[in-house]
């Protein structure tokens, strides 16, 4: 007989979470607490608990956390930032809330993170990576404003950062890595530029990642990590 998932001990945990706000880890977490929220909502949704928590509540709080700039910070009062936006976008989509927002407002201020060569910038401060990319190609896509930005220069960047192992890095040249390869071929699908990768040889490489133990790890020479590729891509 088959094992089966203990779908209300993970219900009970998530929604205690919520109720630890002075613990240790919560507190040196709270600046990416929308980012949690949105992975533990998604969570309560596919075991079909989604009901368990106030939605006026959440999307009341998920607000609060706008900046005037149109972006989202990671809590109330923190800085906003290309991550926590999408966040925010994401779980107003799961309750099917977008509505709420002022989208031109937000489409703005992701579309005001856009370089000149294609890339996206996190925020003012204007680090670039693969993954800002992504997330604002899947944010504009959710808001349906994803011509308002300059798509085939977006495309054009993404695809310089791909290697001759077929995988992509966060910036032209850097080491290929499944989290920023997560990114960068979903923001291609989402443009319709698929036709862009190496499938077989980006496949080999994907496949590489699995060692012995039968875990995977991001990239060659490391140890498998069930949590690494996922954190590397949207934290």
């Amino acid at each position: 007989m088959g094992e089966e998932l203990e779908a209300e001990k993970h219900v009970n945990y998530i929604l205690s979470v919520e109720k630890k706000k002075n613990d240790f880890e919560s507190v040196v977490m709270e600046h990416i607490r929308i980012n949690g929220a949105y992975w533990g909502l998604t969570t309560l949704d596919l075991l079909g608990k989604i009901g368990e928590v106030d939605s006026k509540d959440v999307v009341s709080w998920v607000l609060e956390c706008q900046h005037e700039s149109g972006g989202f910070g990671g809590n109330i009062g923190h800085d906003p930032h290309i991550l926590y936006t999408l966040s925010a976008v994401q779980i107003l989509a799961l309750f099917d809330k977008i509505n709420v927002l002022d989208i031109d407002k937000v489409s703005n201020y992701i579309v005001g993170l856009q370089n000149e060569d294609g890339s996206f910038s996190g925020d003012m401060w204007g680090e670039v990576d693969t993954r800002f990319s992504y997330i604002a190609i899947c944010s504009l896509a959710l808001l349906h404003r994803l011509d308002k930005i300059n798509v085939e220069k977006a495309v054009k960047y993404v695809v310089s950062c791909k290697n001759l192992d077929g995988g992509f890095g966060c910036t032209p040249g850097a080491e290929s890595h499944a989290g920023q390869i997560f990114c960068c071929v979903a923001a291609l699908a989402i443009t319709g530029s698929l036709h862009q990768i190496d499938k077989d040889l980006l496949g080999w490489w994907l496949c590489e990642r699995q060692d012995k133990s039968g875990g995977l790890n991001g990239r060659p020479e490391k140890l498998p990590d069930l949590d690494h590729d996922r954190q590397s891509s949207l934290d």
